[in-house]
């Protein structure tokens, strides 16, 4: 039955330079990087050497502990330079385009009738891990059979891609991706939509899913408020998710045969010349575009929203998961009695400054953190804008604490970093709550294993 959820906690974080509904031009890519840091739990088997040639969808390394989750080229070309960090760490791979675009054909793979055939496909062509796990947030295990699938079909994070406009070609390829998603859930597939939407039209056979509306600030948007509302993760159950403008690759690999990691991606910001939208690979090096597209020269570029996404200034390429990429200003100039002044162009959640009692706006919102880390109180903050049905706070200091039943009790399965972001965000302690959260995930998975 559908069901509309209205969100009343959270926060929307107004940042001007909201992209443009429009296509921009075409910018030269000579170079696309695959970061294994992106996943989460990883642990990267190199396949490929340095100046091998690949094609598209040719396996460049795998999962050490699970090889036949493949990750493969975005593009054909060859290995140009691979890097390591510390005990030889692997932390990107540059591949070098030839142009050419050659792609290996999958279709001798394809089979409707088989999960398991269908679960291969997706494995060995790289498309697999889009399709990730919760608890902990993690490329599926595709031994497992999920409770429910879940996929939300909106994002409500600041600068956010509108994904009625990007999804509004991709009827075909979504459907495909569904029908095949099916296959792999005795449960239900929860499409979550925000209220109003005019996506829900484009999927077919619609009683094969439930069907849901979420209205309300960010968090909203997020899969994980849809999976708290909805039915919530307990001890032992497994739920996977698939972000929406990744269901296009899916499909498209069900219906062509080939891997084609392309995306329509929102370089937004208030940097920028013009914020639109580009048709962008996974991993693609964006350089040539800062070159000429941003007005100023102290800026951050961001992969992902201003919240949970990667700074990738020093090597501007795009993330795996990302479908925004966005640009604001460096915070790192010093601020004359910055504290005192009415603060009329300034952001708050609460009352400090001015603009609070303005008519809403956007605004132009640095990196700067307007102060120092300060010892971590209880102040009653999280709570405000984290929608979901735990105490925030009381789950980071069990995770400070290392008290494993707290964590359990307290809801640990049910979270990831990002339903952490705002409680950061708003952070009077400014405590990095993400990366906390994250270690408290990591002891979990350790004890569970």
């Amino acid at each position: 039955m559908t069901k509309v959820y209205k969100i009343k906690k959270g926060l929307d974080i107004r940042i001007s330079g909201i992209a443009e509904l429009s296509r921009g031009e075409n910018f030269v890519i000579n170079y696309y990087t695959l970061r294994p840091i992106d996943f989460v739990g990883l642990t990267p088997k190199l396949l490929k050497k340095e100046s091998e040639v690949v094609k598209r969808g040719e396996a460049v390394y795998c999962d050490k502990y699970n090889p036949e989750i493949k990750f493969t080229s975005p593009v054909s070309g060859h290995i140009d330079k691979i890097i390591r960090g510390e005990k030889r760490k692997l932390l990107e791979i540059i591949i070098k385009s030839d142009n050419e675009d050659n792609a290996i054909n999958f279709a001798d793979q394809i089979s409707e009738n088989s999960s398991e055939k269908l679960k291969s496909l997706l494995t060995i062509s790289g498309v697999w891990p889009f399709i990730k796990q919760r608890p902990y947030g993690i490329i599926a295990n595709p031994n497992d059979i999920p409770r429910d699938i879940f996929i939300s079909f909106f994002d409500s994070a600041p600068l956010a891609c509108d994904y009625e406009f990007v999804l509004k070609d991709e009827k075909s390829n979504i459907n495909a991706a569904l029908k095949t998603l099916k296959n792999f859930t005795n449960g239900n597939i929860y499409l979550n939509f925000k209220k109003n939407s005019k996506l829900v039209d484009i999927i077919d056979n619609i009683d094969d899913y439930v069907i849901n509306y979420f209205e309300g600030p960010h968090p909203s948007g997020l899969v994980g408020t849809h999976i708290n509302k909805i039915q919530a993760i307990n001890k032992n159950e497994i739920v996977w998710t698939v972000n929406a403008t990744d269901l296009p690759i899916i499909g498209n690999l069900i219906l062509n045969a080939e891997y084609n990691p392309e995306r329509l991606i929102a370089i937004a910001g208030s940097e920028l010349k013009q914020a639109c939208y580009y048709n962008l690979r996974v991993g693609a090096d964006i350089s040539d575009f800062l070159k000429t597209g941003v007005k100023g020269k102290n800026f951050r570029v961001i992969s992902g929203n201003v919240l949970t996404g990667t700074n990738i200034s020093s090597n501007p390429c795009l993330g795996f998961y990302d479908n925004l990429v966005s640009i604001i200003p460096e915070g790192n100039e010093y601020e004359m009695f910055g504290w005192i002044q009415p603060g009329l162009k300034k952001f708050s959640i609460n009352r400090a400054f001015a603009s609070k009692i303005l008519p809403p706006k956007s605004f132009v919102i640095d990196t700067n953190y307007h102060g120092g880390n300060r010892a971590y109180v209880v102040t009653g903050e999280y709570e405000k804008v984290c929608p979901l049905d735990i105490f925030p706070q009381l789950l980071v200091k069990a995770i400070l604490a290392g008290d494993i039943e707290k964590m359990e009790n307290l809801g640990i399965y049910e979270v990831i970093e990002e339903d952490f972001a705002l409680c950061e965000f708003v952070c009077t302690s400014k405590t990095n709550v993400q990366t906390i959260l994250r270690e408290g995930i990591d002891i979990i998975r350790k004890e569970m294993s």
